[in-house]
């Protein structure tokens, strides 16, 4: 077998030769077939077994032929241009498929002189566990990557935003409007009032709705955490940084939706950041110099007063500015009521379909919700029904039952002296007269928050019975 191997790989170099005859016998001995090749990818010397696996029952017949000539599916070829080895391959044979490894020749100034290929098994079963790891292993980084871009989706459309009133059919019209343009929105609203889902609901019935939604509430995360949230950071950028570096919500939303939940709560040297990405459509990573071009719709929010925070220079006014194109304004439960029930309902399907049972409300417990303030709006208004469901073993839900939850240290009373028709209409009465109260007397205004005609309202007022 000495000859095999050019000269110049084995003379004067006993032990190298010796080491080359010894890999190579224990190779051929235990695989299906050899070849070699030269510079030029011609054969130089092939085993019988594989010469007669592709029809040359005599190897001297294939010698001096183009590999691609004799074995079709050769890369020995690719071994040659790159000088890297294939160390393990598929390859198709006229019967079967050889599990191969292809290794480049070199003399010993490194320069390439040919290349060597051994078919190790023609049984591809011989691969059986490192091909069930290896799919193991991709169903499972399928199943991760399917993971997180559901993640990224939009979890919400605007039928989640439930309401029939005045006012959420108006903010849904504006809704769809910002939609369809592509200038940054801002989202003002109390605590609950469900910023987050119409932010999910915009992005859905948008053009981006194919990309990633990506979310940050800038009051969830340490200060010093933010920035490299926000715009990722190199590797060592800061100490206890990932060693490879950090991706920021920047870069995952690339071509998508941005929302940043609680934007009020910005760091003021964050803000200045955020609105050069607003003017400029870029940004650097913590720690870099490279500057990466942003492709990104912002949607912010906040429930904390803007211009108050501006007027005490926690907010800058040029951010603001560049936020404030697309305002919409969600209006809190006490200004929505007649949405309550709708809510309720809605609300209480979803829980039974948790498995918190099928209820219902009494119309005591629909007129004690609607006497109540909600400060926590419909977040609120879930949390009391979803408390009272777990608690309560009834189907149906009376007054008695959610007044502890909405009340905490009273006693439910078990009798009165009005008829369910009188609550209702005082309860109604005092309702619109503090909307009355909190619009200075403006009726249209005070329509507009109850959710009412303005006709409609009048009536309401001029049926009111005096108080005794």
């Amino acid at each position: 077998m000495t000859d095999v191997f050019p000269a110049s790989l084995t003379d004067g170099h006993n032990e190298r030769q010796l080491a080359l005859q010894s890999l190579f016998r224990t190779l051929e001995d235990n695989s299906e077939g050899t070849v070699i090749v030269d510079e030029q990818c011609k054969i130089v010397w092939i085993n019988a077994r594989y010469a007669d696996r592709f029809g040359f029952k005599d190897p001297a017949t294939a010698m001096g032929k183009a590999v691609e000539e004799v074995i079709p599916q050769s890369q020995l070829r690719e071994v040659l241009r790159t000088g890297q080895p294939i160390l393990l391959d598929l390859m198709e044979a006229p019967d079967r498929t050889l599990v191969v490894t292809r290794l480049p020749l070199k003399d010993p100034q490194g320069k390439l002189i040919g290349a060597i290929g051994f078919a190790l098994f023609d049984e591809i079963q011989s691969l059986a566990p490192l091909v069930a790891k290896f799919s193991s292993l991709q169903k499972e980084l399928a199943v991760a990557h399917e993971s997180l871009a559901q993640a990224r989706r939009a979890k919400y459309s605007l039928g989640h935003f439930i309401g029939e009133c005045d006012a959420v059919q108006e903010l849904k019209r504006q809704a769809l409007r910002a939609a369809q343009r592509d200038a940054p929105i801002l989202l003002l609203g109390e605590t609950g009032t469900g910023k987050e889902v119409l932010a999910h609901a915009i992005h859905a019935a948008s053009p981006r709705a194919h990309k990633p939604l990506v979310t940050l509430n800038m009051a969830a995360i340490p200060e010093t955490l933010l920035e490299a949230e926000l715009f990722g950071a190199s590797a060592g950028a800061y100490t206890g940084a990932d060693k490879k570096g950090r991706i920021g919500k920047f870069q995952l939303a690339h071509g998508g939706t941005l929302f940043l939940d609680e934007i009020g709560d910005m760091p003021p040297a964050l803000q200045v950041k955020l609105l050069r990405v607003l003017q400029d459509k870029e940004f650097e990573a913590l720690g870099s110099n490279q500057i990466q071009r942003s492709d990104v719709r912002i949607i912010a929010a906040t429930s904390a007063p803007l211009a108050r925070l501006i007027a005490e220079g926690q907010f800058r006014a040029d951010l603001f500015y560049r936020l404030n194109v697309l305002t919409i304004e969600l209006p809190p439960l006490r200004a929505r009521l007649a949405d309550l029930t709708l809510l309720a309902d809605s609300m209480m399907n979803k829980l039974a379909a948790s498995g918190l049972g099928q209820h219902r409300l009494a119309p005591s417990a629909i007129a004690l919700l609607t006497q109540y303030s909600w400060p926590g709006n419909v977040r609120e208004l879930h949390n009391i029904l979803e408390r009272a469901l777990m608690l309560c073993d009834k189907a149906i839900l009376e007054a008695e039952d959610l007044t502890p939850l909405l009340y905490p240290g009273t006693q439910p009373s078990h009798s009165s002296a009005k008829t369910h028709a009188e609550s209702m209409q005082a309860f109604e009465q005092q309702l619109i007269s503090d909307a009355i109260k909190n619009c200075n007397g403006h009726i249209p205004t005070a329509a507009r928050q109850l959710g009412l005609a303005r006709a409609t309202l009048y009536k309401k007022i001029a049926g009111f019975k005096p108080d005794k």
